[in-house]
């Protein structure tokens, strides 16, 4: 045999032969050269005996077709020459005019029934203008007039073909097919005449069928013409076809009948089939080789050459035919005679193999297979053993090959690339259309179900993908640090791998082959993960350095991430290996924690270091290490976020662990604010010199600080919030009662909000007790002074000074510690009044002045709803004062009146008495 029909080479050999062909694939097995001499034969036969003209999407030019083939087959000039001349001495090939004569629609009525009983007569001669050009060439004498039955009259009876004839119709169906040997097909030209059968009937018959007038007339004009001895059927029309205009395909088209006369000039169409056809071609490889596997054949070769060319040009994608291939080839499946279903096979036979190397169209593919099912579907096929073996195992070998594929569809047909989804779902289409088709299930009756092999396969490829990329990221020292470093990578790949598969290539696989992709993948790597890191993990234990430990964290991390796609599993209630990962970390779990802490402890002391105790703005009145701190704590919720440990009694001791922890870090930061105060102070006093200087810069710092601590009594108070005690309540509920969770949560929350509180309250006494002098002094300046000064001008210093330090605290100080602030100071001042108001010695004047002076200080103290309420300001002891001097200053008044009276009635007894001794 010619050609090689030995399976080919497994996946693996061909890889090694040409790993560097697309896709990892390889080249079918190359020619001989005696092989590839024969093929040219071939071609170049089908070259220069080409008859008809090309379609538009064929090549006219002879040159640019010789050199096409000239390069396909690798030809030098001498060879080419050499062989080209043999082949035009060989016997040129027996030319044929393949007619297949389909069908006729709105012919003429001939009958009196209103219809015709239509037949064909179809014969090839020579055109008339060839029979004219001969004529003045050799003066032979001129042709008659052209007749109107020109294939009866004018064809040899032997060689004119007739179809059946179709009773009573105008819309024939005939679907005959017929040859007409063709001597000269550059001047032949196919006639076809259509006629319409007239039988003598019985009169009586006939008139049984007269409708109306028309049909009487039809009736006597068949009788006349039954009266002659010839010619009684009526012409229907003609179809004249050259035959060098016929294409390079097979026309299928429809013809319009002509008239011989202007009689009836719209006659109907014919509906013709025409191709010219080759006999007894002199080729080698014709005699020697069925057509469908040499036409396979060349096929394969100018594949391979335009792949090279492109290969050569940089043009990437599919392999598409060029104008000259295309053009031989349809000249040889049309000069061979070669079926519809045969040229799908024989590109099948050759794209089935030449997909291994090249990019062949999916959509090409699947068109040759549909081809062939329904041609095999019409029982109208029939195939030597030799082909239907080569069909069977061209099946196998591409259904073995794309399996194979899919094995490795991660590599095959990556993401990166575009087009790649498109490929891998023409492939399983592909898969799927062969499988089911008759062909296939007959020849190859025993093959296993395609869904499980597929199945098989995607784990087989998700094994091996796994293992070479575990081999990829094995850590060239093996230390501790590397391992995991290289365990954390290998999982994040495969977790991306997994998202993949269910973004991208789930819905293929799913909507054409019915298997669920992220399922298998994702059980299978869960049953390699489980088996492969758990001595692994346990082995390395809680990790000797902060780089292990660090990484032993973001492994669990990217472990979690992995078993949190099972969500997307279609059953989510089947056990998986991975259920319980959660235990290999256990002994690292501690340092975990403690690592977090220290880590927040020195963002801690390095937020406050370089704190500044500034406001930020003038909405924003603390400084950066609040926001630092609150930071700090993010982080924290955001570890408790990222353990999400499954375990629900151990997740509570982590959450006693990390308030514990939080705890501790809000009274170290309240403990290194108020250091960081004073020796931003000790500074502050040695650059200035005034005391005022200094002064003001303590009270702003110790406004911000005061700002510091309520922020951070703020974030510490939404912790229950942040991180949801109450789901954690709801998940232990069989295991930590309320108490528990109160005695241990909450409790510790309370008492450390209890501290910030004093210590917040401690900084508000300090910045007060700046302010008690002064008002102790302005109360006492105002006591003393002269009963000549009235009311309103002698309150104007204290209320000055008031409204001078309050508006700089209101500006410094968030409301609820300048509330806190007016709270001390009011508590002073009430002492304050108190205690002057119990001087002896005083007059009316005085205890009005103190009472005048409560009541401005009321007035100020509330600002119109702006600072403390009333209910804060007039409290049990303001009451108290306030009567204390309102009676004084009442009874006051009563002892001057009754005193004034008794020195009155002493003086008038004076008087009395000297008047009496007068």
């Amino acid at each position: 045999m010619l050609f090689p029909s030995a399976d080919d080479p497994p996946l693996q050999e061909q890889n090694n032969m040409e790993p560097q062909a697309p896709r990892g694939e390889t080249r079918p097995a190359q020619l001989t050269k005696a092989e590839l001499t024969l093929l040219y034969e071939e071609a170049l036969y089908t070259f220069v005996h080409r008859s008809g003209k090309p379609a538009e999407t064929h090549s006219a030019d002879q040159n640019e077709l010789l050199h096409y083939l000239q390069n396909a087959f690798q030809m030098d000039k001498a060879e080419h020459k050499v062989i080209l001349e043999q082949v035009r001495q060989l016997k040129p090939p027996a030319i044929f005019l393949k007619i297949t004569v389909k069908e006729a629609k709105g012919i003429l009525a001939k009958d009196a029934t209103g219809f015709s009983d239509p037949y064909c007569l179809l014969g090839v001669m020579v055109s008339e203008e060839h029979q004219e050009e001969e004529t003045q060439r050799t003066g032979s004498p001129q042709p008659r007039r052209r007749q109107k039955a020109v294939v009866k009259d004018s064809i040899p009876q032997d060689q004119i073909q007739k179809t059946e004839v179709k009773k009573q119709t105008l819309n024939p169906i005939w679907n005959e097919t017929f040859l007409l040997r063709v001597k000269d097909s550059r001047h032949a030209q196919l006639h076809m005449d259509m006629w319409d059968l007239d039988n003598v009937e019985s009169m009586k018959h006939r008139l049984g069928e007269i409708h109306g007038i028309n049909g009487l007339k039809r009736i006597f004009k068949d009788v006349k013409k039954a009266a002659r001895k010839h010619d009684q059927d009526d012409f229907l029309g003609n179809v004249v076809i050259k035959l060098q205009d016929l294409p390079y395909t097979p026309e299928d088209e429809w013809y319009s009948l002509e008239p011989c006369t202007e009689t009836y000039p719209d006659r109907g169409k014919c509906h013709l089939q025409l191709k010219l056809i080759h006999e007894e071609r002199d080729t080698t490889l014709s005699k020697r080789e069925p057509v469908f596997r040499i036409h396979r054949e060349l096929l394969q070769q100018f594949v391979q050459f335009d792949r090279l060319q492109r290969r050569a040009e940089a043009v990437q994608g599919e392999v598409e035919l060029s104008i000259p291939a295309t053009t031989i080839l349809s000249l040889h499946a049309t000069q061979n005679d070669l079926s519809p279903f045969h040229q799908d096979l024989a590109k099948w036979l050759a794209y089935s193999k030449l997909y291994r190397c090249v990019e062949v169209s999916f959509i090409c593919l699947l068109q040759h297979l549909t081809s062939i099912e329904y041609q095999w579907g019409l029982a109208q096929v029939t195939l030597q053993q030799q082909a239907q073996d080569e069909l069977a195992e061209s099946f196998m070998s591409f259904v073995d090959y794309g399996i194979s594929l899919t094995q490795k569809y991660r590599d095959v047909f990556p993401t990166s690339d575009p087009k790649s989804a498109e490929h891998q779902q023409s492939l399983l289409r592909v898969l799927v259309q062969i499988c089911k088709m008759k062909a296939f299930q007959k020849l190859c009756p025993s093959v296993p179900d395609l869904h499980d092999r597929l199945v098989d396969a995607i784990k087989t490829g998700t094994i091996d993908w796994y293992q070479t990329q575990k081999q990829l990221l094995e850590p060239m020292v093996k230390i501790e640090e590397e391992i995991v470093k290289s365990l954390v990578i290998f999982i994040n790949q495969l977790t991306n791998d997994l998202t993949n598969d269910r973004k991208n290539r789930m819905k293929i696989f799913t909507g054409i082959v019915k298997v669920n992709l992220f399922n298998v993948t994702y059980l299978q790597l869960q049953e390699l993960i489980a088996e492969d890191l758990r001595e692994q993990v346990i082995s390395i234990g809680g990790g000797k350095s902060k780089a292990t430990i660090e990484g032993l964290f973001q492994l669990y991390q990217n472990l979690k991430q992995l078993m949190h796609q099972r969500i997307y599993l279609s059953s989510e209630d089947c056990p998986l290996p991975l259920n319980d990962f959660h235990k290999w970390f256990s002994e690292p779990l501690p340092k975990w924690l403690q690592m977090v802490y220290n880590s927040t402890v020195e963002m801690v002391q390095r937020a406050v270091k370089k704190d500044q105790l500034e406001a930020m703005g003038e909405k924003t009145k603390h400084s950066t290490s609040a926001v630092d701190i609150a930071t700090c704590f993010t982080k924290i919720k955001q570890t408790w976020t990222e353990l999400s440990w499954p375990d629900p009694e151990e997740a509570f001791v982590i959450m006693v662990k990390l308030t514990e922890d939080m705890c501790k870090i809000a009274l170290l930061y309240c403990r290194l604010i108020e250091e960081r105060a004073e020796e931003l102070s000790v500074k502050g006093y040695r650059v200035n010199s005034s005391d005022s200087d200094v002064n003001g810069v303590r009270s702003l710092q110790c406004c911000v600080v005061l700002n510091n601590m309520k922020r951070l009594l703020e974030v510490i108070s939404n912790l229950p919030e942040d991180l949801d005690w109450q789901g954690l309540k709801e998940d232990t509920a069989n295991m930590i009662t309320v108490d528990q969770i109160q005695n241990t949560l909450h409790t510790q929350l309370e008492t450390v909000n209890s501290s910030i509180n004093k210590k917040i309250q401690g900084v508000v006494q300090t910045l007060a007790q700046k302010l008690q002098a002064d008002i102790k002094k302005h109360i006492h300046s105002l006591s003393t002074s002269s009963h000549a000064v009235p009311l309103d001008d002698m309150i104007v210093p204290l209320m000055s000074f008031l409204e001078t330090e309050f508006a700089y605290m209101d500006t410094n100080l968030v409301q609820e510690n300048f509330q806190s602030l007016l709270g001390f100071l009011w508590t002073h001042i009430i002492d304050v009044i108190h205690k002057t108001s119990h001087r002896g010695g005083v007059s009316q004047e005085f205890y009005t002045k103190l009472n005048y002076t409560l009541q401005h200080l009321l007035h100020c103290f509330h600002a119109e709803g702006n600072g403390l309420s009333l209910d804060e300001l007039q409290t049990t002891s303001f009451e108290a004062l306030e009567t204390h001097l309102t009676l004084n200053a009442a009874s006051t008044h009563l002892l001057i009146q009754k005193f004034c009276a008794k020195k009155i009635q002493q003086q008038v007894c004076s008087v009395d008495c000297h008047l009496i001794q007068y």
